[in-house]
């Protein structure tokens, strides 16, 4: 790696690690072996990138974040593993990002246009989307899937292997226990489905007639006393045709593992 006046001269920087030659790369930082980071980067002071990371481009980290860094999972025996992260990604203060494990696909991935507020841990194996927003102090726990336009509201937790699903919104100081459809709006401690993310449909310009179908949508599958099966055969007949945007709450249940959040 060439010399560049934007990297601080206390920063520690591996000599394996691949940097854009625009990349702001503040004091004390230290950057790992095996590390990419994309053009038009800023990385503030204190910022450890540890390992075996890929970074992409315009993403900006705040000081005392932890990128990369070996998984808690006590089966991590030393394995070749990634943390993937896109471009556009604001990772601020004290955030915590660690790498995969061989027991799923070896990789922890973020994608674009994401802000991780202070505080945030993303652990081992997870998979973000895009647009999502975690307010401070979340802790999304191991082999996690998050979607797409998300919002998780300060301190709340997600429970291992659950997924949460596209413009869906959890409450602040939550406990997610169980998979949350696309769409819905939830909270408590364990957190229960509580309605649809209408505001924040309405924010994205969708039409009265697709926020009401997806309102009846909710109706059916958690206050009709139909089955799982029962009421997403309801919703094929009844909703998804003049709604084509149902099809996502209905890919929700149906691909769940964990059961939905009720």
């Amino acid at each position: 790696m060439s010399e560049n006046d934007l990297i601080h001269n206390t920063a520690i920087i591996d000599s394996s690690a691949e940097i854009a030659s625009d990349v702001c790369i503040g004091p004390y930082s230290i950057i790992g072996p095996n590390v990419t980071i994309g053009a038009g980067t800023k990385i503030h002071s204190h910022v450890v990138i540890a390992g075996n990371t890929r970074i992409g481009m315009q993403n900006e980290i705040f000081q005392f974040a932890s990128i990369g860094e070996v998984c808690q999972d006590l089966k991590f025996q030393g394995e070749e593993t990634w943390l993937e992260i896109g471009d556009h990604n604001k990772i601020r203060e004290h955030c915590s990002l660690h790498r995969g494990t061989i027991q799923d696909q070896g990789v922890t991935r973020v994608g674009h246009h994401n802000l991780l507020m202070v505080n945030t841990h993303i652990a081992h194996d997870c998979i973000v989307g895009d647009h999502n927003i975690f307010a401070n102090n979340v802790g999304v726990a191991g082999h996690v899937h998050i979607a797409d336009y998300v919002v998780v509201g300060g301190n709340s937790g997600i429970h291992q292997f659950c997924k949460v699903d596209s413009y869906s919104m959890i409450g602040g100081a939550s406990l997610i226990l169980k998979d949350i459809p696309a769409y819905v709006m939830a909270s408590g401690n364990p957190a229960h489905a509580f309605g649809m993310n209408v505001e924040g449909m309405r924010r994205k310009g969708w039409s009265a007639n697709v926020v009401q179908g997806l309102k009846e949508a909710f109706k059916i599958i958690y206050k009709s006393g139909l089955t799982a099966e029962q009421a997403v055969n309801k919703i094929r007949d009844e909703i998804l045709p003049e709604v084509p945007q149902a099809q996502l709450l209905i890919d929700s249940v149906v691909n769940s593992k964990r059961g939905i959040l009720r």
